[in-house]
């Protein structure tokens, strides 16, 4: 009875190791280019659908650690969106009413080709939030309309992440441009606008004098 039992742990034991073994064995059958296993941080975005378009991992960059991103201050959007229907897709715009004034899309747009993920996560932000309404500190969520040209549109709850660990290396916005002052200057004017030349009530009389007599 005793060698039966060592038997049974034996072949299970043999049975455990040629299963773990069967992965890298055929890792190695397929050479080189074979798919290796990566880790991945856990996503702690957002996710949500659209028809054919599945979007994920879609955050807001906080401030470093603690901090807040100031009232009136631009903040960074990133998201994965991946498109598993047979056409293109375009996302057209992005809403945050009550948190942000307006939302820039780089182009304008973005296409999203079928069958294909497109990526906006960064680390430079393709998506950005100006004019913030209020401040926005890690560990709050932001309602974000995502809206497309052919999958219509949807509404997720954003989360703000703190730009540390993980996020430490996406960036924030740059400021947003300012406007400059344009000079008017009319064309073939050689004073300023509405100077006119006027004659001087001191100037000395070129004239001879009435009064002198010749000798």
């Amino acid at each position: 009875m005793i060698r039966s039992s060592r038997g049974r742990i034996l072949r299970r034991l043999m049975i455990g190791g040629v299963a773990l073994l069967a992965p890298v064995l055929a890792g190695c059958e397929a050479g080189n280019g074979a798919p290796v296993l990566e880790f991945h941080p856990a996503a702690n975005g957002a996710e949500g659908t659209a028809d054919s378009l599945s979007i994920s991992n879609a955050f807001i960059l906080g401030g470093s650690g603690n901090q807040a991103v100031p009232q009136g201050g631009s903040a960074s959007l990133f998201l994965s969106v991946y498109n598993n229907g047979g056409s293109p897709d375009k996302l057209l715009g992005i809403d945050a009413t009550g948190t942000a004034k307006s939302v820039q899309l780089t182009g304008g747009s973005i296409a999203i080709a079928a069958q294909n993920a497109t990526d906006l996560e960064g680390p430079q932000p393709k998506v950005v939030l100006r004019g913030l309404s209020k401040a926005l500190t890690a560990g709050t969520v932001v309602e974000v309309l995502f809206s497309f040209q052919n999958a219509g549109s949807v509404e997720l709850a954003v989360p703000v992440e703190a730009r540390s660990t993980y996020y430490s290396s996406f960036s924030p916005p740059a400021p947003a441009p300012t406007p400059t002052a344009t000079k008017r200057v009319k064309v073939g004017a050689t004073s300023p606008a509405g100077a006119t030349a006027t004659p001087s009530t001191g100037a000395a009389s070129t004239s001879p004098s009435a009064s002198a007599s010749a000798p």
